[in-house]
């Protein structure tokens, strides 16, 4: 890809076994029920990112991705929408990674999980499913005033008075507009998860994308690599990714690592099993094509 391309982070690097087992020297086991996250990543022998532009990490589930990508968001910490749990040695485990930096982290950072795009869509159903409420309240209540017989007896009824006098003077359709915002457009789940990865992802920032391609069709998998190798190339980001997606996997100049490896390893897109999975099964069914 040409361009001019920015590093903010250059390496990361995890605990090993050796160090993990110094911590737990002075552990008492028997309070916890879960050491998470140690022993995730060292098991699979992974110690040591060194980044690109775009860094991918690949695994089947269970393989430490998402573990990966959360521990280096809260590293450096980056902004999130959705709530992360954490267990009592997260912080531990944190303050024992180390980070390489060769630029400051820029605000518009943050980490996108498949939580957050959820949310959003979960968001605007909920707000258009008030609205909705709202309206038919809005519609009772222009018939009850439009035909009620009021008569003012004191003060006390002055607002209720011009509140009538406004229903009376407006249509049905007028007096609710005037009372009620319009529903937020909703889109398909595709398309409302496409929508709020360009609008998260803005100018100079480093994105740690979790299975982006989760609610997205083919199509938009390949939107979304056009809209990040464009972010890459021309406004100044860099981006870290979880992904089974060959769209995604074969991203011009990312450098792959191999979760489903252990030792860990860098691989090329074409080498890795779920792409070979998909070639296979087409070139199976070629003649068909």
């Amino acid at each position: 890809m040409a361009g001019i391309f920015v590093i903010y982070l250059s390496a990361f690097t995890f605990p090993d076994d050796e160090m993990e087992f110094d911590f737990f020297i002075n552990v008492q086991r028997t309070c916890y029920d879960s050491f998470y996250p140690f022993k995730i990543l060292s098991r699979r022998g992974f110690e040591n990112i060194v980044f690109e532009p775009v860094t991918i990490l690949y695994g089947g589930n269970g393989s430490g991705k998402s573990t990966a990508l959360n521990v280096i968001a809260e590293k450096i910490s980056l902004k999130r929408d959705s709530v992360y749990s954490k267990s009592n040695f997260y912080p531990d485990y944190v303050k024992m990674c180390e980070v390489e930096q060769v630029a400051s982290i820029p605000e518009t950072s943050r980490i996108i999980t498949s939580d957050d795009v959820f949310d959003y869509m979960l968001n605007i159903r909920t707000l258009n499913e008030g609205i909705d409420q709202k309206r038919e309240d809005l519609f009772r209540e222009y018939l009850d005033m439009k035909y009620s017989k009021f008569q003012m007896r004191s003060m006390e009824d002055y607002e209720k008075l011009k509140r009538v006098n406004t229903t009376r003077s407006k249509s049905q359709s007028r007096f609710v507009r005037s009372e009620v915002m319009n529903n937020v457009k909703e889109f398909s789940n595709g398309e409302s998860a496409f929508q709020y990865f360009t609008e998260k992802i803005s100018e100079n920032g480093i994105y740690i994308l979790d299975e982006p391609e989760n609610s997205l069709s083919p199509k938009r998998q390949i939107e979304l690599l056009n809209f990040i190798e464009d972010s890459v190339r021309f406004f100044g980001c860099q981006f870290i990714i979880s992904t089974h997606s060959p769209f995604l996997l074969s991203m011009h100049g990312a450098k792959i690592y191999d979760l489903d490896e252990k030792p860990v390893v860098v691989k090329r897109w074409t080498e890795l099993e779920n792409v070979r999975t998909y070639f296979n099964f087409f070139k199976t069914y070629e003649d068909v094509f």
